[in-house]
């Protein structure tokens, strides 16, 4: 049997939306999967809303309302664009939404999910963390299990790093099953060079890191980050709101921007490295990828490393991939977070929230 899903992903670097088509044979834990199609979009005018959400701006619940529907009629743009003429028909549509706020046991992931249910007409699972929340945990990383069905080996320990607004990473043991996986989050990535290329280049972020290659980092700077990263790497919780590092930015917003940027590239950098070093062979993802800056300082640390298009899965449709497959293992009844790594207390009674039918 084959199956079709649908997952999305806009990352707290509210860089954009990205839609992945996944093709899956067989269920649960036998899933074998690869991906079929992909879609990016910008935000658009929806990025500044989303920020400020994001921020804390007071907002009128008419705003808010607003933004929550724009963002579920975005994707039902961009899913319906994508799968126009190619004849699937999913069976699963997974979409996160945008988070506005984590700090568990407080989080939300803003989307209004009907737009895409009229769309498609298949279930939509969504608020994928709300579940796990409920029963104690803290509701992420919840990509482990779809990075085993997506990258286990069974010829070398992996540790899928994934470079987004924050750093998370996925360790795969060789030969394991779904309870060696272990996931956990390491620190601000992108939400720190994207604060930094705001404040000093006057841009979302900084292209290819070249601002960044263009500068010589500050020792003191890059300490001083590296000691709030690695107390980020240690504390074992879920990151989010609070963990940007908006004061480190502000206290060092005066050097020269190039070195601003190539400070910030090198601190994370090097702690990213630090926690993955050791974890098997890294294999990279997300949008930190595209920065150049920043992989020369995680490779300085972790030696040569791959990134996910290697294994069939482009950088930036891994998150959106792997949440296609939540879905799948969802449809099928299987529950998608690990408390050894949510840290939840109580077992889960439901796989998340979901609007239409279920087989």
């Amino acid at each position: 049997m084959v199956r079709y899903a649908i997952g999305c992903m806009t990352g707290t670097s509210l860089d954009g939306l990205d839609a992945v088509i996944v093709e899956a044979a067989g269920t649960g834990l036998d899933l074998r999967v690869r991906t079929v199609g992909h879609a990016a979009s910008r935000l658009g005018d929806l990025t500044d809303g989303l920020r400020a959400a994001a921020g804390g701006a007071l907002m009128s619940a008419g705003q808010f309302s607003r933004l929550a529907l724009e963002l579920g009629e975005l994707h039902a743009r961009v899913i319906g664009d994508m799968l126009d003429g190619l004849g699937i028909e999913p069976a699963v549509c997974a979409l996160p939404g945008q988070t506005v706020v984590h700090a568990p046991p407080d989080s939300m992931q803003l989307i209004n999910p009907w737009p895409v249910s009229q769309r498609l007409g298949c279930p939509v699972l969504y608020d994928l963390r709300g579940a796990d929340l409920a029963a104690g945990g803290q509701g992420a990383p919840i990509t482990p299990i779809a990075d085993w069905v997506l990258f286990r080996s069974e010829d070398e320990d992996r540790a899928i790093v994934n470079l987004g607004g924050f750093c998370n990473v996925t360790t795969l043991p060789v030969g394991s099953g779904p309870e060696g996986v272990r996931g956990f989050d390491v620190c601000a990535c992108n939400q720190v060079l994207d604060a930094c290329a705001w404040r000093v280049l006057g841009e979302a972020y900084d292209e290819d890191g070249r601002s960044a290659l263009a500068g010589t980092a500050d020792d003191n700077a890059v300490g001083s980050l590296v000691n709030i990263l690695r107390e980020q790497s240690s504390g074992d919780r879920s990151l989010g709101t609070g963990d940007e590092c908006g004061s480190w930015v502000d206290r060092y917003a005066s050097l020269n921007k190039c070195d601003l940027m190539a400070s910030a590239a090198r601190a994370v950098g090097t702690v990213i490295g630090e926690r993955v070093r050791g974890s098997g062979a890294a294999v990279l993802a997300g949008g930190g990828v595209r920065n150049a800056a920043l992989m020369r300082s995680i490779e300085d640390v972790t030696g040569p490393y791959k990134t996910t298009s290697a294994f069939g899965v482009g950088e930036q449709e891994r998150e959106a991939a792997c949440v296609g497959v939540l879905g799948l293992l969802a449809l099928d009844g299987i529950m998608y977070t690990q408390s050894s790594i949510t840290g939840r207390r109580d077992p889960l009674k439901t796989e998340g929230s979901w609007i239409g039918m279920r087989p």
